[in-house]
């Protein structure tokens, strides 16, 4: 349920009115628009007397939010969310803000990651992306390099101010995560409901991705267990999505999921254009297109070696390659504004 609240309320008015709304056990999300002020009621709203509601005169109107999804939803939150992060590097997201994210699939070495992070930001990236620990289907594959990786992608921060966007692949690891300024869920836990809990109660940033067959209202139901639990600093990832087709590219790149989520919700929306289709050369089209269908920032894998990369070589730009993407990402945000 939404109450919207006449223009120019004092603060004052509005308390009551929050503590009588939390006194019937609903959770009372508040939010102060240039205008007016919006409660959005998260819970079970049967016991709320709306036609006393509707005749306070501190009250506009009432409304009810069929969608199962509250916190994310933006009738309960009209204006964008702005996510942001600590860094010299940027670190805003959201509400016209812009995010590059980029840098290799996995860290391999302080050497790699150091230059990746340094040509990354260079080209206009805000933010670092690697992987310390990796979920590969294979477990003969290169697994990551655990709490060395997040180590290195520490040093990184510190030699480039780049906040960092990484992915926990389990609970038990997360004490690990306490300096990392982007948790990513990655798309095999993105209904891992326990997990997405406990990333209610931190202080981090959650960059949460699509999961490989998921539905738009899944990626939003699970964004919603985690703000449900009080975090509500989330990032919503398109990375491509299991289709008939595996001939051509790794997965099918949804960019209409983009206006989609704009719609249905306040939450920043980036896209994965490297593992949406798994291929080097589409990266570019795929970016230029997800700029232009509205997305908040753009996730890209960079590696300095991609032929020799231990971990999604094929998907990977090298950093001249990301340098000359980032150039034309620009310039249609440019054409855009």
């Amino acid at each position: 349920m939404v109450v919207v609240l006449r223009g120019g309320v004092p603060q004052e008015k509005i308390e009551p009115l929050i503590s009588w709304l939390k006194g019937k056990g609903l959770g009372v999300r508040e939010f102060h628009g240039q205008e007016q002020c919006v409660l959005g009621l998260i819970g079970n709203t049967a016991g709320v007397d709306i036609e006393m509601l509707r005749s306070l005169d501190i009250v506009e109107s009432v409304g009810a939010v069929s969608d199962p999804f509250k916190a994310a939803n933006r009738k309960i939150h009209p204006e964008d969310t702005v996510v942001s992060t600590q860094g010299t590097g940027g670190g805003s997201l959201g509400g016209g803000h812009f995010a590059l994210i980029a840098g290799p699939c996995s860290v391999e070495n302080e050497a790699q990651i150091t230059l990746v992070a340094q040509k990354v930001k260079e080209a206009g990236a805000t933010f670092l992306r690697g992987g310390a620990f990796k979920p590969r289907t294979s477990p003969y594959d290169f697994q990551g390099l655990g709490e060395e990786g997040l180590r290195l992608l520490l040093e990184a921060k510190k030699a480039t101010g780049l906040p960092i966007v990484t992915e926990l692949m389990e609970l038990r690891s997360l004490p690990l995560f306490e300096e990392i300024d982007v948790i990513q869920v990655g798309a095999r836990n993105t209904q891992n409901y326990d997990m997405l809990k406990e990333l209610g109660r931190v202080p981090n940033t959650i960059l949460l991705k699509r999961g490989l067959a998921g539905t738009l209202k899944e990626l939003l139901m699970s964004a919603e267990y985690i703000m449900a639990s009080g975090n509500e600093n989330v990032i919503l990832c398109e990375r491509g999505i299991r289709t008939y087709e595996s001939d051509y590219s790794r997965n099918t790149l949804d960019l209409s999921a983009v206006p989609i989520l704009k719609r249905l919700t306040h939450l920043p929306v980036v896209v994965d254009p490297s593992h949406g289709t798994g291929k080097a050369y589409m990266v570019e089209p795929m970016s230029l297109a997800a700029v232009a269908a509205g997305a908040d920032g753009i996730m890209i894998e960079v590696h300095n070696n991609p032929a020799e990369a231990l971990c999604d070589g094929p998907q990977s730009l090298t950093p001249e390659q990301f340098a000359d993407t980032a150039r034309k990402v620009f310039k249609v945000r440019e054409a855009l504004a």
